[in-house]
């Protein structure tokens, strides 16, 4: 099948609506603060309550997620963007059959490809609304354009912090690159924070608040807490074992944690207050940008 029969199948699938994923960015300042853990175990969390998710690690440079998955790829977005390979060829599938997405670098060169190809990988990307329920980009830790890239396009960003000064600090960075980028949206996109690696309770919520002061002073945009992660002993030992802690330990603080937080980003209220975009809307969103 040649390219303009793949095109003219996929816009005949138009006409009839579709179903939307619901997309959550998770990010960081800086690495090293638990990022990739709280995809996973959230990930694993949602499963458990019902959901269908895939996992697009967009953390170019690193494989965090195969790794603590324990599966190797055998493609990546750069196959189904260059090669050709469907979306079904490109997903690897991990423990309780959560779905994962190497992104590889090809989005970068998406704006040298022809608009009717953009259109035809969008439509790929389109099915995996049909085939999931929640979408958990990955992206990598850090200001650089390919992380906002990711941020701006989202509706919906986790920012994962720990008490450390120098995490505090480059997540207020990254917000403020982000709240200053051109094509930031403040009234559709809402940032939640993830306190990591925490004491007590208390913690969490200090830090919170002493960064959304700062943000809400300076950036005019609150956050939302979601909640936090505590410093546990089990966490380090699932990663070692390459398993998730909410499938190595479920008795585990940290595994209890990442619950709460699964169940407060599904709760009734907060999912009604989160508009559903979906993987077009996303990815039409970065590539607009680019062109």
């Amino acid at each position: 099948m040649d390219q303009a029969e793949q095109l003219r199948i996929l816009k005949a699938g138009q006409q009839s609506p579709r179903p939307l994923a619901r997309v959550i960015t998770v990010t960081s300042g800086k690495g090293g603060v638990g990022k990739s853990n709280t995809s996973i175990n959230l990930a694993i969390q949602f499963r458990k309550m019902g959901k269908r998710v895939i996992i697009l690690d967009a953390d170019f440079g690193l494989a965090n997620i195969e790794i603590m998955f324990g599966a190797v790829p055998k493609h990546n977005l750069c196959d189904l963007i260059y090669q050709g390979k469907s979306i079904a060829d490109i997903i690897t599938w991990g423990p309780m059959e959560v779905g994962f997405i190497s992104g590889g670098s090809g989005i970068a060169g998406m704006s040298n490809l022809s608009r009717d190809y953009l259109n035809y990988i969008i439509q790929n990307l389109v099915q995996l609304d049909t085939i999931t329920d929640i979408i958990i980009v990955d992206t990598g830790a850090g200001i650089s354009d390919a992380v906002l890239e990711f941020l701006v396009a989202s509706g919906e960003i986790l920012m994962v912090t720990t008490p450390e000064p120098t995490s505090i600090t480059d997540s207020y960075s990254l917000l403020k690159a982000l709240y200053r980028h051109n094509r930031f949206d403040s009234e559709a996109t809402k940032v939640k924070l993830v306190a990591n690696r925490v004491e007590k309770e208390s913690e969490g919520k200090i830090l919170f608040e002493k960064l959304n002061a700062v943000v809400e002073r300076y950036l005019k945009v609150p956050m939302v807490y979601l909640g936090c992660v505590p410093e546990d002993a089990q966490l380090s030992r699932s990663v070692m074992q390459q398993v998730p802690v909410s499938l190595h330990n479920p008795g585990a603080k940290s595994t209890a944690a990442y619950q709460r937080i699964a169940e407060r980003l599904l709760d009734k209220k907060e999912s009604e207050r989160q508009p559903k975009r979906g993987m077009a809307a996303f990815f039409s969103y970065i590539i607009s940008g680019k062109r």
